[in-house]
């Protein structure tokens, strides 16, 4: 099937909703339920319910609870970084990639599902759910975002980026606000939001494969399938390094992306371990009621409305640098982006030490998270050749994300270890995103060839 006229309303409105379906794993199962649900499952407690150890054992090693998730994302990525290649390639000579983003995002539903089974009794199985359902999310968005520069013309790309962003901050809050209402008010077992996700993600996902087309179908009546991909991926690459603007841009987006998906997958972790609130505790001692200041850790109601303010004011972001975008342009405008990201994590590593400050952070978190993403998606859109192989010019935009994901939560991971604090690390996310915005002023105006 050829693709239809660019501009349809009808399927850049399909499109924009897988951002509203895909965004329910990001938010309840990477950002805020199944992370806490995982920490609490995972540690060894005593007949009072007071922890006294993190450790898990699996295959007869001891790791860390969350070293132990850690790996496993890491490990998702890798393996995305070596098949996504190969199938964009596929997809972009067979003309199926509706094929390969409908089978990721049903392994990645499915996978979310099963999460219901999650036990510490077989943690070694329960973590190939964790391993396919991110496979399953970043796998279809390849496919995903390959069709932006298929449906629409460049100057609408920054607009529709952001109002796929803007679907998913905004679907994936209602899904998450619904869960904790039943978590709360009808105690419902978290492990049954696994399963809404799975509901949610798999249903909304229909009205974009509804009207989402297939590629143009070339001659592949003969030779091998994997060959031909392969061939189309050398080909693609071989047209991207000659294009200077299109490779100062990927690399820069690998640098900053590796402190921004790090900030993402780590911010919960973070203030888990480096916020405290001081409260005064009442006590009587001999008759008398005594007064004491302590350090609290940051209560889990406190981590839930930061993330929530994370996603509404994502909404925003994603509209308001889409419209400063129109003003400046892209570049510039995603250079406002890293400043800015470059002065909020001085400013958390100096300053950020209570729930208070810390929301005052989710804040501008929010509102440059949905900006840069969107920018980040829509821009390289725009830079790209005349072409039809846009599933494998954006597999590398997303190998470049992810190989970026794996070096920052390495790094950060990495730097802990070393000096013992987790606050240290956002050093590191200071020097990506002090490259990454160097690198940046390096991109030529215009779309020259070398």
């Amino acid at each position: 099937m050829e693709i239809n006229k660019k501009g349809d309303k009808k399927i850049i409105n399909a499109w924009t909703f897988y951002d509203w379906a895909n965004s329910s794993y990001q938010l309840v199962i990477t950002a805020a339920i199944f992370p806490i649900f995982y920490v609490d499952i995972t540690n060894t407690k005593d007949e009072n319910g007071k922890i006294i150890s993190d450790i898990v054992t699996i295959f007869g090693r001891d790791y860390k609870n969350t070293e132990l998730y850690d790996y496993v994302i890491s490990l998702s990525f890798l393996i995305l970084c070596l098949i996504t290649p190969i199938l964009s390639g596929i997809a972009d000579y067979r003309g199926n990639k509706k094929r390969f983003m409908q089978f990721f995002c049903y392994l990645g539903a499915l996978s979310c599902a099963t999460l219901y089974f999650f036990n510490k009794d077989n943690l070694g199985l329960c973590l190939f759910s964790i391993l396919f359902a991110s496979l399953g999310y970043s796998g279809s968005v390849v496919f995903y975002n390959s069709y932006l520069p298929e449906i629409a013309e460049p100057e609408d790309h920054d607009k529709i980026s952001a109002q796929g962003f803007a679907k998913g901050y905004f679907g994936s809050a209602i899904l998450l606000i619904i869960n904790l209402i039943l978590i709360k008010q009808f105690n419902m077992p978290a492990k049954y939001s696994f399963i809404t996700v799975a509901v949610w993600w798999a249903g909304f996902a229909q009205i974009s494969f509804l009207k989402l087309p297939n590629s143009l179908k070339k001659d592949a009546t003969e030779g091998n399938i994997i060959t031909k991909g392969f061939k189309e991926l050398i080909k693609t690459w071989n047209e991207l390094k000659h294009i200077k603007q299109l490779k100062r841009f990927l690399l820069s987006f690998f640098i900053y992306s590796m402190g921004v998906q790090t900030v993402m997958l780590m911010a919960v972790m973070f203030a888990k371990k480096e916020i405290k609130d001081l409260v005064e505790v009442s006590e009587t001692v001999n008759g008398e009621i005594l007064t004491t200041i302590k350090e609290i850790p940051i209560q889990n109601s406190a981590l839930i409305t930061s993330i929530l303010i994370i996603q509404f004011l994502g909404i925003a972001g994603a509209y308001i640098f889409s419209l400063v975008s129109r003003k400046i342009g892209n570049i510039k405008t995603l250079g406002i982006c890293l400043f800015i990201w470059i002065a909020l994590c001085i400013y958390v590593y100096q300053f950020v030490y209570s729930s208070n400050s810390f929301y005052i952070t989710a804040s501008i978190v929010g509102l440059i998270m949905g900006g840069i993403q969107s920018l980040s998606r829509s821009t390289f859109s725009k830079l790209l050749p005349e072409t039809d192989e846009h599933a494998s010019y954006f597999s590398i935009y997303d190998v470049c994300e992810k190989t970026g994901i794996v070096i920052g939560m390495l790094s950060f991971g990495l730097i802990e270890g070393i000096t013992g604090g987790m606050r240290n690390s956002i050093l590191a996310l200071i020097t990506f995103f002090i490259t990454g915005f160097i690198i940046l002023l390096t991109i030529p105006k215009t779309k020259n060839v070398q």
